[in-house]
Parts: structure tokens; C-alpha cells; sequence
């Protein structure tokens, strides 16, 4: 069986920027183990695949190269930027689009005049984290001035950029705080605040951008800064742009891609038992 699949360079101008992402459009569900194999098989931060449902809209899922991930700004954006380019009449308008996600419900995305593509995410929410798990503590080289909590991150805020960027992370310490994962985070020197994330637990050791985890940070920042559009650069050795503005509820975080390459993919044809 051939798929289509693309690669995707996602928050990035230029190719060999920003975040990576496969995305394999399908007009059905493969199996679970199927798509999995497909993301090991990529090695990329993830693998998107979309189907369009019976509403018009598109129903996402996302897979590292270890497992299924319940979130992923990035290969979000890589899908809506195949769509936009390649897939425009399985689209209900030329610049919106509605994907559905189990995990996070609906993600509006829109193409904007200016080029870039803003997606919808649900705002979430951020609290002091009072117990530092030890693991967590002796895992970043460079202990932060405050420590936060949100659903999909531990994160460690840092008096400066400069220290962000000099944290050495132990992976295998945090490795066992699965499932959550570890941000570092502080204000930028050019730029309203920066991150890095590391992630050994569900995907790899550094991710280049990090798009999801922007929907606690922007407003955690928002609320410090006394502003509500923010701008934001993931400091990896990729490195990332995020836009952000914070309305109600919802965080919209906007960004760039750019095709790096297209293809087919052959796999085994799934019998009808296993879809």
C-alpha cells in the first residue's frame, strides 16, 4: 500500500529550521501499530496523520517516534500547511480549517494575510509547583528561580536567556517523570520570553519547537509581562519564532513552514480486522 507523505519544516522561513514533522494524509484510520511503525520508521520530533470526516473537517492524530502524543503544535501546523498548499478542495473555505484532536477538541487554523498560519489551542492553565520531585530538581545542571506545573510540562523559570540556554538537562533523571515533560523558560533578551524542552520520556532528548507547550507558557508570560500578544523563540540549536496572543480562554500561536520534501511511502496493506 502507498500513502503520501510529507516533511515539513514547522515555526521555521527557511528549511533546516525550526521543527520537523512528517504528515501522511489518509482516507481512513490505519491501525494504531501501523501509524506507529510509521512514525519510528520517520524518526522525527512527530508524524501527523489526517482524515477528513463526515463534517468536512479533519480529525488529527500525532506519534512520536516511542508513542502517541495527545498534543502537537507543530505537526499541527505542517498539516494545515499541506492542506492549505495541496489539498485545498477537501477544504470547506481557501484559508480555514477545523481539525478535531481527542485530546484537546477542536483547533481552528487560519491563514492570515500576512503569511502566517494561526492556530486555536485551548489556554492551559499553569500552577506553583510546591513539591520538586528530586528526579526533576538534579535533572536541570542550573537550578531556576521558580519551578510551575501544567498538565503537560514541569516547568523551571530562569532569571535570564543566558541560563536557559547554558542548562545541561540529565535525560535519564527525566526520563522518570513520565508522563510529563520539562520546560525551561525565562524572558528573552530580544524577544517577550524564550524556551527549551526536553522530553526523553515520550519522543527525545531535545524538541526543536514546541508549539503545544506555548498554550501554558504565553499566558503563565502574558500574565507576568501585562501584555496579551507575545512574541516567543524557541532557543534549540534549530531554533523557532511563536507568535501568541491570549483571547478569553484560547491561546492563538502563529507561525511559518516551508516544504522540505514529498513523496510516497510503501507499507503493508492492513487487513480489514486490524483497522
Amino acid at each position: 500500500m502507498r500513502l503520501p507523505i510529507f516533511q515539513i519544516d514547522a515555526f521555521a522561513s527557511e528549511v533546516f529550521k525550526g521543527n520537523y514533522a512528517a504528515v501522511v494524509p489518509l482516507e481512513q484510520w490505519l491501525p494504531p501499530t501501523l501509524m506507529q511503525a510509521i512514525a519510528t520508521e520517520n524518526n522525527l520530533s512527530e508524524t501527523a496523520f489526517f482524515v477528513r470526516n463526515a463534517d468536512g473537517f479533519f480529525d488529527i492524530r500525532w506519534f512520536s517516534p516511542i508513542t502517541e502524543i495527545d498534543f502537537c503544535g507543530h505537526a499541527t501546523l505542517a498539516s494545515a500547511y499541506v492542506i492549505f498548499e495541496q489539498f485545498k478542495d477537501q477544504n470547506k473555505t481557501d484559508d480555514v480549517i477545523v481539525f478535531h484532536a481527542p485530546a484537546v477538541g477542536q483547533i481552528s487554523v487560519s491563514r492570515q494575510p500576512d503569511g502566517l498560519i494561526e492556530m486555536s489551542f485551548p489556554l492551559r492553565a499553569v500552577e506553583p509547583l510546591v513539591d520538586v520531585p528530586a528526579n526533576l530538581s538534579k535533572g536541570l545542571s542550573i537550578e531556576p528561580t521558580e519551578w510551575w506545573l501544567c498538565q503537560q510540562a514541569y516547568i523551571a523559570i530562569f532569571d535570564n536567556e543566558a541560563a536557559v540556554r547554558a542548562v545541561v538537562p540529565d535525560l535519564d533523571l527525566l526520563a522518570t517523570l513520565a508522563p510529563r515533560d520539562v520546560v525551561v523558560t525565562s524572558r528573552g533578551d530580544h524577544c517577550d520570553f524564550v524556551s527549551r524542552y526536553f522530553w526523553p520520556a515520550n519522543g527525545g532528548d531535545e524538541d526543536p519547537v514546541t508549539g503545544s507547550i506555548h498554550a501554558a507558557l504565553a499566558p503563565l508570560w502574558a500574565a507576568r509581562l501585562g501584555k496579551s500578544a507575545l512574541a516567543a523563540v524557541q532557543v534549540s540549536q534549530r531554533t523557532g519564532q511563536l507568535y501568541c496572543v491570549i483571547r478569553g480562554d484560547r491561546v492563538f500561536v502563529s507561525g511559518t513552514a516551508v516544504e522540505y520534501l514529498r513523496g510516497t511511502i510503501q507499507v503493508p496493506a492492513p487487513s480489514d480486522a486490524t483497522v
